[in-house]
């Protein structure tokens, strides 16, 4: 929890005591259904909470945004950012039904009013967004491809509804059909531990 403080130490002691929550949770759910890799929960707060939050430095949505969150597995980025965000609306969809139920008891205990998870592809998510935000979940014109029919025409942010997604490596590939349009943010600007290097928030507006 130290390391969420270092980065975010104007947290209200609600989000406080929900951040908080999410090691024992995420603990205790990690021994019944695996969502997150066994060797890595001791690391959750840098790799999974921490890097979610990283949107959070790239972006302020606005009060009454809808954001939602695309292959979210146990509900990454979702989750911290509803956290972040209370003003905010978050859906969060998977295709893998056990591991959204883990979202759903994490969204529960911690009492976030703002979220709800739902067992659903992105295919037959039909809902209209601000922001669709994931987490290395497939390539760009790949999710593209899928979301576009998601995102919401009128606009509440400075920023342009579109795509919000958190990626790592070498992105040229990925990114050339949308060289004009997108921006790579550098995670590693914000947070000093080595783990964040080559990491991105990638923003493309739709």
């Amino acid at each position: 929890m130290n390391i969420i403080e270092k980065y975010f130490p104007q947290l209200s002691d609600e989000q406080r005591r929900q951040t908080e929550m999410l090691d024992a949770l995420y603990r205790e759910w990690n021994a019944k259904i695996n969502v997150i890799s066994r060797k890595d929960i001791d690391n959750l707060f840098e790799h999974h909470v921490l890097h979610s939050m990283a949107i959070a430095k790239a972006f302020r949505f606005q009060p009454g945004t809808e954001i939602l969150d695309f292959g979210t597995g146990g509900g990454f980025p979702g989750i911290p950012l509803a956290i972040l965000f209370p003003d905010c609306r978050f859906k969060l969809i998977d295709g893998t039904g056990k591991k959204i139920r883990v979202a759903q008891e994490v969204i529960k205990a911690t009492g976030l009013k703002n979220c709800r998870a739902e067992h659903l592809r992105g295919e037959d998510e039909h809902g209209l967004f601000d922001f669709v935000v994931s987490r290395a979940v497939m390539p760009l014109p790949d999710l593209v491809k899928i979301v576009r029919k998601n995102i919401a025409r009128k606009q509440r942010n400075a920023m342009l509804n579109g795509i919000v997604c958190l990626k790592g490596g070498n992105l040229d590939t990925e990114t050339a059909l949308y060289r004009k349009t997108v921006e790579t943010t550098d995670i590693s600007q914000w947070f000093d531990e080595e783990w964040f290097k080559e990491k991105y928030v990638i923003y493309l507006p739709l």
